[in-house]
């Protein structure tokens, strides 16, 4: 189970494909049980580390930009024409991250239909459509030092609808970035550095949770482990990927994989009653 779930999230949580909705369908149709809440923090800590291990290099220009800029305001300093990229994509990212906050008064509402096999094989479909738009009328030459406020608030919203299970982040926030008139190049990166802080507040906030419940055991350790390795290092790859097919203008390939499984799922909903499958072994 743990190696499962472990590929599952390593893979679906960067590829266009809802790592949220694949979960939920698997649970569903599989009968598998849902992972503890400590487990699952686990693996989207371990997927943000696989984040921070490809764009490292945009990571540390980012955080000494922003000691810069502390020491530059402490001083007095005024900055002479446009700010490097790296300090201004700061800023970028905080305003993407803002229309998050919108979504959590409804987030027990959101999650609650990720219980609903159809609406998860829709937006699953949905989400095919989106990448399919993506590769034929996305993609400009908008980057770092040229993206507006609009352009991230918008990307931001869009993230935001993408806690929809069966929405795939990764997929609805790299499309919009290239419907808005973004490089291919940096919409795969500006998407995957803006998933930093809307992955580490969410892990936050669950790890504040759980620490208040108790739930920790340390015979489940291993699995613990087992789990954040593999999504790790699948998620590297699945990032490695994704950036190469968006280069390539192929980023929509995944479309067809996401109206597969999601008109299969369709299907097999009005069919299946749960329990009638056999689950898989742990």
């Amino acid at each position: 189970m743990a190696i499962v779930l472990g590929v599952v999230q390593g893979v679906a949580e960067f590829l266009p494909i809802s790592s949220s909705g694949h979960l939920s369908l698997l649970q569903h149709f599989f009968s598998m049980e849902e992972p503890d809440a400590l487990y699952n923090i686990l693996l989207h800590f371990a997927t943000l580390i696989a984040v921070c291990v490809v764009y490292w290099r945009d990571i540390a220009d980012m955080v000494l930009e922003f000691f810069r800029a502390i020491a530059a305001l402490a001083s007095g300093e005024r900055t002479q024409g446009n700010p490097p990229e790296a300090r201004r994509m700061i800023l970028l990212l905080i305003l993407g991250t803002l229309p998050l906050f919108l979504v959590l008064p409804f987030d027990d509402f959101v999650e609650g239909l990720g219980a609903n096999p159809v609406f998860v094989s829709v937006m699953l479909i949905v989400t095919g459509f989106i990448l399919f738009l993506s590769d034929r009328y996305g993609g400009g030459r908008k980057n770092g030092r040229t993206a507006t406020v609009k352009d991230v608030l918008l990307v931001g919203l869009a993230q935001g609808a993408a806690t929809i299970p069966g929405l795939s982040r990764s997929g609805t926030t790299i499309s919009a970035g290239m419907a808005l008139g973004f490089d291919r190049n940096f919409a795969v990166r500006y998407s995957f550095l803006m998933s930093l802080p809307a992955v580490f507040g969410a892990t936050l906030l669950k790890v504040v949770k759980v620490a208040k419940d108790g739930a920790f055991d340390t015979e489940l350790l291993p699995m613990y482990l087992t789990g954040m390795v593999i999504a790790g290092v699948v998620g590297f790859f699945a990032i490695s990927l994704v950036k190469l097919l968006a280069s390539k203008g192929k980023f929509g390939s995944f479309a067809y994989y996401c109206w597969i499984v999601g008109i299969a799922a369709l299907i097999f909903s009005f069919f299946f009653t749960p329990g009638a499958v056999t689950p898989p072994a742990a």
